[in-house]
């Protein structure tokens, strides 16, 4: 049995799911031929995503090629209810409440994986981690997983480096049609998305941290030059730092960046990215918000223990007032802000993301038990059958090399 809110929410839900299926052409695309092939004929498939209307698009594009779904969400926040209702109204499984105590989030992580899934779609790697370290009984079930973020694989490459993990997982994230757009283009637009529905303030003039400079971080940073602000990029990586620079963006490490920033975004992928030693030097009405995937970017202790006064300064923006007068307001808790302040990146982004994870769920498929245990790069085939069917979708064509032309390319003696 399901565990969600509310079924009676379904109608909006299935108008947001609707929504976005019309600019998700390549899903449509393999939902018509999955309808055909059931390349998931007799397979359970687990997925924790954020449980909004794109995914549960994929959703139903993974039902519709014979998968048995069993879907929970990625982030308490996240969740949308009347689209959780929407799924169970049309037949899948789904245990997932926007707002879940710790608590109820892992046990609708554990409800998932009690159904002995044999394909895990992950985000950020909870699921994973959950069947080896709670339910090693089931592993035996497992054809392999994808994953798709940046956390995910740094947790899943140190699983496999200890020979902890125990069966084939995609690499999702890597793949050259998700990271050089999902996490750019679609991090960087939907990141000032949250921001300013939750905030109602101008980006224009400000002085916007950004926290690491990946390729989620270009995004944000590209995004906010964009609007208008003055960019500060801090960063651990000398190359990247370089790149920031060039791009022109001024460089700084985060207590220095603490004193002049506005808005302060983190998007590393890493723990304690600001901390006490920062928040007493900044300005009095900072914001603060969070783009990696797990809220521990932003230390919310060092907050709390900093705070004289904890008040709802917004909705989904708390303030805490400093003993020195001083104001700094977190939006969502500290947690994803596209996601837990909006609606996640662009439909029209994700519709490539999730066509490299359904088209890799069924390479899964069609390979069980070919493939170790062990991290595996998207085969470049499918990136480029995305690429090309986006291309397609948008109208655009492009060249293709002559017979000399590849001779050349892949010669030594000419």
């Amino acid at each position: 049995m399901s565990s969600i809110l509310d079924l009676s929410l379904y109608e909006s839900g299935e108008q947001k799911i609707q929504w976005v299926r019309g600019y998700m052409p390549l899903l449509s695309g393999l939902e018509k031929e999955f309808e055909k092939e059931k390349p998931f004929a007799g397979l359970r498939v687990a997925l924790s995503v954020h449980l909004e209307a794109k995914t549960a698009y994929l959703c139903r594009v993974l039902a519709s090629g014979g998968a048995k779904m069993y879907v929970t969400g990625s982030n308490p926040l996240s969740t949308q209810d009347d689209v959780a209702a929407a799924l169970v109204k049309s037949g899948l499984q789904v245990f997932a409440v926007h707002g879940a105590t710790p608590e109820q989030y892992s046990a609708h992580l554990k409800e998932v994986i009690a159904a002995a899934p044999h394909i895990i779609i992950d985000d950020g790697g909870d699921l994973v981690n959950l069947i080896h370290n709670s339910f090693p009984q089931l592993l035996s079930n497992v054809i392999g997983g994808c994953e798709e973020t940046t956390t995910g694989i740094i947790r899943l490459r140190a699983m496999a480096a200890d020979k902890k993990l125990l069966f084939p997982m995609m690499a999702v994230n890597n793949a050259k049609c998700k990271y050089l757009f999902d996490n750019r283009y679609g991090t960087g637009q939907s990141v000032f998305d949250g921001i300013n529905r939750t905030t109602n303030l101008i980006v224009a003039g400000k002085t916007v941290v950004v926290a690491g400079y990946g390729w989620c971080g270009k995004g944000v940073s590209m995004r906010a030059k964009g609007l208008g602000a003055k960019v500060v990029v801090t960063e651990v990586d000398a190359v990247k730092a370089m790149e920031a620079v060039m791009d022109g963006f001024t460089v700084m490490p985060m207590e220095q960046a603490a004193e002049v920033g506005d808005l302060f975004i983190t998007v590393t992928g890493c723990r304690d990215v600001i901390t006490e030693r920062a928040m007493r030097r900044m300005k009095d009405g900072a914001i603060l918000c969070n783009a990696g995937h797990f809220n521990v970017e932003i230390h919310v202790g060092d907050l709390e223990k900093l705070a004289v006064k904890t008040y709802e300064s917004r909705k989904n923006i708390t303030g805490y007032r400093m003993a020195d007068g001083r104001t700094l307001h977190l939006i969502a808790e500290g947690r994803l802000v596209n996601l837990a302040a909006g609606d996640g990146h662009p439909a029209e982004i994700m519709d490539m993301s999730f066509a490299i994870q359904a088209l890799s769920a069924r390479y899964l498929a069609k390979h069980r038990g070919e493939l170790s245990p062990g991290v595996y790069d998207i085969p470049q085939k499918i990136d480029d059958e995305v690429a090309r069917r986006k291309l397609a979708a948008w109208g655009v064509s492009v060249d293709t090399l002559s017979k000399e032309q590849k001779t050349y390319l892949h010669s030594w003696n000419v």
